[in-house]
């Protein structure tokens, strides 16, 4: 089960320990970029993509025919900082370089859950395989955290598990000395065979951390004090790199002002109320419609029966595919554009050209629009953030979005 990530770049402004005097702040700027690799003709990477999201939410599975005690809080640098995103093949994931302890791991960026893990020298070799482990004893500045342990567990069954421990988290120059790291000393399959991705970093509200017996802060919160500004922002690209950055807003990447979006934070999610959808230029009214959740650890744009019905009813050759295991159509339809509220006064729009997620075969493609199963919660994913501008706002408890340039 991944979560989708992409590398970020940070403005920082590093401040001297509370025992030297500091003339002045300095501020520095950090940028690190990643290579990526899209393939947009595996046939099993959209259907994967809504199993994963389904399994991470606890949906109802697809229906698929086949022929076969706490931590202080942790102090960092303060300003901001950003750091490169890189998607996988089909923009699958966003995977951006995370220093942990000095040692860089790999991992997957994700504002739909709260933990930090990361693989872990305790696993196996065979488990670590080509992935980057983590590794407690080389680094100078980890504390065990006893007594602490971690578990996550989807619907599919996947999940992963292990111990805590305190250390130096630095991502694209942003720094928290004292973040829970969660070291994974078990992982399911579905993680041992991606790669790419050695973890995850949740961003969250700290009340979803799974460690236990008391959860700790996600490493957002803990550096949010520090930042100039307490918000980060998301630019995801479909085929190139693009960033994360914390502590300042870059209006240069957005199209017009940023309209501010109130966020339910009482489900521990950056949930939004969604009550309209735009369908070519016609706006209709998404009767009993489910909130929404801003996630980039979802590859797919997830939404409520009647909306995904109602979209590709204007989508020439368009079918819920059951062999597959969601809507497909011929890869030369043309796709109206599409659009979901986001709060009471702002709509995503996504060009028509924008929706498709991959290709099953030569001439029939799978949508990056798909249905929820009726779950009462629709996920906005990566398909929406790679034509939207976003900020994330942790003081006021909100998003601020505009439309890319």
């Amino acid at each position: 089960m991944m979560h989708s990530l992409q590398a970020v770049l940070l403005i920082v402004s590093l401040l001297a320990a509370d025992t030297v005097a500091a003339p002045h702040i300095q501020k520095r700027s950090f940028v690190h970029h990643v290579k990526r690799s899209i393939n947009r003709k595996d046939p099993a990477v959209g259907p994967n993509a809504m199993l994963k999201a389904y399994a991470k939410y606890g949906f109802s599975s697809v229906s698929r025919q086949t022929n076969s005690s706490a931590a202080a809080p942790a102090a960092g640098t303060s300003g901001g900082g950003i750091v490169a995103a890189a998607p996988e093949p089909n923009a699958a994931e966003y995977l951006s370089p995370v220093k942990i302890g000095g040692q860089t791991v790999t991992l997957d960026f994700d504002t739909g859950s709260s933990d930090l893990w990361v693989f872990s020298s305790a696993l196996s070799k065979q488990t670590i395989g080509q992935h980057s482990a983590f590794d407690p004893a080389q680094s100078k500045s980890f504390e065990v955290m006893q007594g602490a342990t971690w578990s996550i567990s989807y619907g599919d069954g996947s999940g992963a598990a292990g111990t805590v421990g305190m250390d130096v988290v630095n991502i694209g120059g942003a720094t928290a000395t004292r973040q829970a790291v969660e070291l994974a000393t078990a992982v399911s399959q579905s993680f041992a065979k991606d790669t790419n991705n050695d973890g995850l970093v949740g961003l969250a509200f700290s009340q979803l951390n799974t460690i236990k017996p008391t959860k700790q802060t996600t490493f957002f919160d803990s550096v949010m004090p520090q930042l100039a500004m307490p918000v980060f922002s998301v630019d995801l690209k479909n085929d190139s790199t693009g960033t994360y950055q914390f502590g300042a807003i870059d209006m240069s990447k957005a199209q017009g002002p940023l309209t501010t979006i109130p966020v339910n934070a009482a489900s521990g999610f950056w949930q939004v109320d969604s009550p309209t959808v735009t369908i070519g230029n016609q706006k209709v009214a998404n009767q009993g419609g489910s909130p929404a959740i801003a996630d980039t650890g979802t590859s797919l744009l997830l939404v409520d029966p009647q909306v995904a019905n109602a979209y590709y009813a204007k989508v020439q050759g368009a079918t819920n595919n059951a062999q597959v295991g969601g809507f497909t159509y011929p890869c030369n339809a043309q796709l109206p554009d599409f659009g979901v509220a986001m709060g009471p006064s702002y709509t995503a729009m996504i060009p028509g050209n924008a929706i498709t997620f991959a290709q099953v075969d030569a001439n029939t493609c799978f949508g990056g629009v798909q249905s929820n199963g009726g779950a009462n919660l629709q996920i906005y994913g990566d398909v929406m953030f790679r034509t939207q501008y976003v900020v994330f706002d942790g003081k006021n408890k909100a998003l601020m979005m505009a439309p890319k340039k």
